[in-house]
Formats: structure tokens, sequence, C-alpha cells
């Protein structure tokens, strides 16, 4: 299976950032590339990275595909300007803007709808790790979106799992512990998971990659900080080119 990486620029850039970042970029053969810049500047990284391989996807969407819904962006509104994934129930969503389960179903199937490849963000935080309910809390998540989108909707899914008390603290979670989760993962998915592609997203660097890239279900990464320099996003893709996953080992 080939590697998916996956840069979340979060809110960060500018015109001149795209531009100076898709000079810079090199695409590594062998992994597939999307890009998260921010809303305003989606339009703008799809036309700076013409020809470059590489594929864009917005951080979130609306659940409705229009209407009176003052600052929001449907889903349709990011396929029209050529996203082709949308990041649906990212860690700092749920915990800064109150998304809960039911609100991350209802934005997945909404990705689903215009088109485009919702990547499905799921995990605990440090409390429900220590108290022994990682994957329970995890399995939680997963279902809330097959109940609301059939559990079909999951067979070919892409899912990242985001230990929350590894998002911009500077901890990892070990390999192993990225792989019990992602074989938990994939073995509540339908099919055994052999059609999803299972992500790690924790403070994922070129200095750390190789080893959780290592691990047999880790399939790529969500990346954050560590996207926005191209040089160390490349290096990261360069790790994953290795991996069991890409290898077929």
């Amino acid at each position: 299976m080939t590697p998916l990486l996956v840069a979340n620029w979060k809110m960060h850039g500018d015109k001149d950032f795209v531009a100076r970042f898709a000079r810079a970029w090199r695409a590594p053969p062998g992994v597939d590339v999307v890009i998260c810049p921010s809303w305003g500047y989606l339009d703008c990284a799809v036309s700076a990275f013409a020809g470059r391989g590489v594929r864009f996807g917005v951080q979130t969407t609306a659940s409705e595909p229009s209407g009176a819904f003052t600052g929001e962006n449907a889903a349709e509104m990011a396929r029209d300007l050529g996203a082709a994934f949308a990041v649906v129930g990212h860690s700092e969503r749920r915990q800064m803007f109150g998304e809960t389960d039911a609100v991350v179903a209802k934005k997945f199937r909404a990705a689903g709808r215009a088109g485009l490849t919702p990547i499905l963000c799921v995990g605990e935080n440090r409390t429900e790790r220590l108290a022994g309910n990682a994957e329970q809390v995890v399995r939680g998540q997963l279902d809330a979106v097959a109940r609301a989108a059939g559990p079909d909707a999951l067979r070919d899914a892409v899912i990242a799992y985001e230990p929350v008390w590894a998002i911009g603290t500077g901890e990892t979670a070990t390999p192993a512990q990225a792989q019990s989760m992602h074989a938990a993962i994939r073995g509540a998915l339908p099919n055994g998971g052999r059609a999803a592609r299972v992500l790690y997203g924790g403070s994922v660097k070129a200095a750390n990659a190789a080893r959780i890239f290592a691990e047999p279900d880790v399939d790529g990464a969500l990346v954050g900080g560590a996207s926005l320099d191209a040089n160390e996003f490349a290096a990261i893709c360069l790790a994953a080119m290795a991996s069991p996953s890409a290898t077929g080992a």
C-alpha cells in the first residue's frame, strides 16, 4: 500500500509562504502527498503546486452544502477549489471548537457527499490513556461515524490516529504504542481494515519518522508543525518510502 503523508499547515502561512514552499518542494517518489493549507490559501496552493505531484485537502468543513451559515465553508466549495480530501475531527477542532462525535460524523458524511475523501482523526487524551481507556475511546469515535454513515463508509477510509497528549507537546507515542493502537483501529474496520490507510499524527518529525513508519500497521502520517518546512516534510516522506507499508514487507 502506498504511504499517505498529509501536511496540516493549520493557521499558518501567507501567499509568499505558499510560493516559497512550492519552489522548494521536491516530490519524493512512491508516496502520496496531500497538503492542507488554510482555507483562504487553498486556491493559491493549488496554483502554486500545479504539476508538482501534490493533492490538496481542507482542515475542516461545514456539515451543510450551502445556506445561511456565516463564516462556514462547504465541502462542495473545497471540491470546487481543487481539494480532494477533508480532515474531520482533528483534536484541536474537538477540544477548541466543541466538535462532538456526532458533529464529526456529520462532517464525515458531508465530505463524502461532496466527493472528498475524509481523513478521520481519532485519539485519546492523557487522562483517558492513563485510565486504560484509550482503545475504548477510539473505538467509540469510529463507531459514531459508522452509525451515521454506515459501516461500509469506513471500509477504505483514511484514519489518522492522534494521541491527543502528543499534539503540539513535543511528545510522541512510542512505536509500540502507535502500532498497538493502529492494529486496534484496523481490527475495528470492515474487512479487517485491509483497504484502509491508518496514519499516525502526533509530533511527527524527520528525526522520529523512520522508527514510527517501521511498524507494520502505520500507513503514513498526518504532520503538523514539521510540515511547514519543505525539507523537513520531504525527509518525513522519504522515511515513509522505506516503511513496511511501502515495501510490502
